[in-house]
């Protein structure tokens, strides 16, 4: 028997499960297919959303002969060979290619597709698990339209499991699996309808009896809930911007679900590296002991590695979660970053300049007055470029850390004033 993602892939969109944001009845992709005037796409998200399923619904619309390539394994030739039947009595209509994971494809196998997709002799439909726009050349990106796909719902997948059983019913198999298991089965495939099916055909076939008995125990038993995400791809870097997002948003709770998702991808030297950002963007100087706190830590959660060091990455995450929050270090830098990039900034000082060396004072490097020889450690003498003098890079952020450090210093400077 074909396996049941096989046996269940739908034909038309009346059956297609998901992406009504996209394919809903009346929007402007479903008005395009039913009309049969299929524009050169990309449909672009995570795995098991629906892509190849579409593309070959597209292609039943359309009077013109298909072809389908995985760019994981086609070549230049491959495309070479599909655009020399362009022309011949079989191809007179033009032809559709399908290129499944579009972002493997170099730039020159990429480019070789332009001049026949802008003539209008190839429709191309392509995929991608990657954001195009990092992953896909811009000459190809910006003579397609993009349809992003999304994780479909529980309530969406359970609906395709239930259409499953009944045409396994209807193949005269015997299944008995009440709607808690069917809900268990959506919950732990992540959104992923073809995953999805996979479990379900598992606990089918795994069972010698006549009659299949599917449970919420006996799915568990399967041991599919807990496997390892991508540690690469475009859902894990949005789970590491969300995790940074929830600890500068002071949320403990979210900053741990997320945390929870980055260790299930293994990739502790990546969340390692997020964490320390962290504590210097977001935590900054309202809370400075942070950046050596959280060094200390991810140094023994590293030595210590999985599964333990889950304890140590959750501690982490909750103190920067609940510590005071400043990023005034991040928009001092940035500032002055700017500057450089927009603005003459100038000569360094003369009397900032380095002396250390004979002659210096000919070339009119003196002047500088050392700041510990005055009371408080404090000279007023000018530090910024010409250029930039007045120039304001660093505001102290309303915490009880920089507000004391901004007194203290605003009492200093007026003394020497």
């Amino acid at each position: 028997m074909k396996p049941l993602a096989e046996l269940m892939r739908p034909d038309s969109l009346d059956d297609f499960i998901g992406q009504s944001q996209i394919l809903g009845k009346g929007k402007p992709l479903y008005n395009l297919i039913i009309k049969k005037m299929i524009p050169n796409c990309i449909l672009y998200g995570p795995p098991g959303t629906g892509k190849t399923t579409l593309a070959n619904i597209m292609a039943n619309y359309m009077d013109k002969k298909f072809y389908k390539l995985n760019a994981t394994t086609a070549s230049l030739k491959d495309i070479q060979n599909i655009i020399s039947s362009l022309g011949t009595l079989l191809n007179y209509k033009g032809i559709v290619i399908y290129i499944d994971e579009l972002q493997y494809f170099n730039k020159r196998q990429q480019q070789s597709l332009l001049e026949f997709i802008e003539n209008g002799k190839i429709t191309l439909i392509a995929s991608t698990t990657e954001n195009p726009y990092f992953a896909i050349h811009k000459a190809v990106l910006s003579r397609c339209d993009i349809f992003k796909f999304l994780p479909l719902s529980v309530d969406e997948i359970v609906t395709g499991l239930k259409r499953s059983l009944n045409r396994l019913a209807e193949n005269n198999m015997n299944i008995e699996c009440p709607g808690n298991a069917l809900k268990y089965i959506a919950e732990i495939s992540q959104g992923d309808y073809r995953k999805a099916y996979n479990i379900l055909e598992l606990a089918v076939n795994s069972q010698l009896e006549e009659k299949k008995v599917i449970s919420v125990e006996y799915v568990e038993s399967l041991k599919q809930s807990h496997m390892r995400a991508d540690s690469s791809g475009d859902e894990f870097y949005n789970v590491l911007s969300a995790l940074q997002k929830s600890i500068r948003g002071s949320d403990p709770d979210a900053s741990v679900h997320y945390l929870a998702r980055l260790i299930n991808s293994g990739n502790m030297l990546a969340v390692a590296r997020r964490l320390s950002v962290i504590a210097a963007e977001d935590v900054g100087l309202a809370y400075p002991n942070a950046l050596s706190v959280v060094n200390s830590g991810l140094e023994l959660a590293l030595k210590v590695g999985f599964p333990e060091a889950r304890i140590i990455l959750s501690e982490i995450v909750i103190y920067l979660a609940t510590l005071p929050k400043s990023n005034s270090a991040y928009l001092a830098v940035d500032a002055a970053i700017d500057d450089l990039k927009h603005r003459s900034v100038g000569d360094v000082p003369d009397h900032l300049k380095d002396a250390h060396y004979a002659g210096s004072s000919k070339l009119g490097v003196k002047g500088y007055k050392y700041p510990h020889d005055y009371h408080n450690n404090y000279v007023n003498q000018e530090y910024m470029p010409k250029e930039l003098r007045g120039r304001k890079y660093y505001t102290a952020q309303c915490n009880k850390y920089e507000k004391s450090i901004e007194k203290y210093w605003n009492s200093v400077k007026k003394a020497h004033k």
